[in-house]
Formats: structure tokens, C-alpha cells, sequence
């Protein structure tokens, strides 16, 4: 996929980073500064806690679906309705997807980046 055509898709980039950067990313989307639409988490450790391997195939189903129910989830993974439901529970805690009024599950977002990165101490 082009370069071009990712930015024009609603994407969510998920990071690790620190409270500062955090604010500042805060700081920019309250002052509408075009910003993409970031999760960030504050150590690989809860990412990974969060992002569970069970659970990237939820969010590929639910990506660019529109509002989806537990049951029809499940059906579409070919998992148990309660599996399924504890995951999307987990995610929605962590603000990674949201529950319409009518408590279907919706992830508004088309495609998702991933940046993990480090470097040696200075």
C-alpha cells in the first residue's frame, strides 16, 4: 500500500512512549494540530499485557467493520462467545475499542501501525 494512501485512511498508531510525549501529543489534538490517532502505552510489558496474541484477530475482524456484535464476532473468528466477550472486554478497558449505545463493539479505524523501537542509553 502506498504512502499516500495511508494517510488518507482513518489510522490508529500504537506506540510505546513516556508521560511527556504523551502530554504533548495531548497538548496537540486539543489544539486540532492534525495529529494522527494515537494509543500509547507506557511500557512494552502492558502493550503486550493488553495486545495479546488471542487478541490481534479482534482487532483485524473489527477493523474497518463498522459496529459489530459479541456473538457475530465470535462467529466471524470461529471462537467462543465467552472468549471472545472477556477479550473485547479487556479491550475496551484499555480504550482500545469502543461499545456503541447499543453495546456492539466498534473499532473506527481502517488500518492500524504498530512503532516499538529502542536505543542504548546515552
Amino acid at each position: 500500500m502506498a504512502r499516500d494512501e495511508d494517510r488518507t485512511m482513518r489510522t490508529l498508531m500504537i506506540d510505546v512512549c513516556d508521560l511527556e510525549t504523551t502530554k504533548a501529543r495531548m497538548l496537540d489534538a486539543l489544539q486540532d494540530r492534525g495529529s494522527d490517532a494515537v494509543l500509547s502505552f507506557p511500557s512494552e510489558e502492558l502493550l503486550f499485557t493488553v495486545l495479546t496474541a488471542r487478541r490481534w484477530p479482534l482487532l483485524r475482524a473489527l477493523t474497518g467493520a463498522g459496529p459489530v456484535g459479541v456473538r457475530e464476532l465470535a462467529r466471524r473468528l470461529g471462537r467462543d462467545v465467552k472468549g471472545t466477550h472477556t477479550d473485547t472486554q479487556a479491550l475496551a478497558k484499555a480504550g482500545v475499542i469502543e461499545k456503541t449505545a447499543d453495546g456492539k463493539l466498534h473499532f473506527p479505524y481502517e488500518a492500524v501501525r504498530i512503532e516499538l523501537g529502542w536505543r542504548v542509553a546515552a
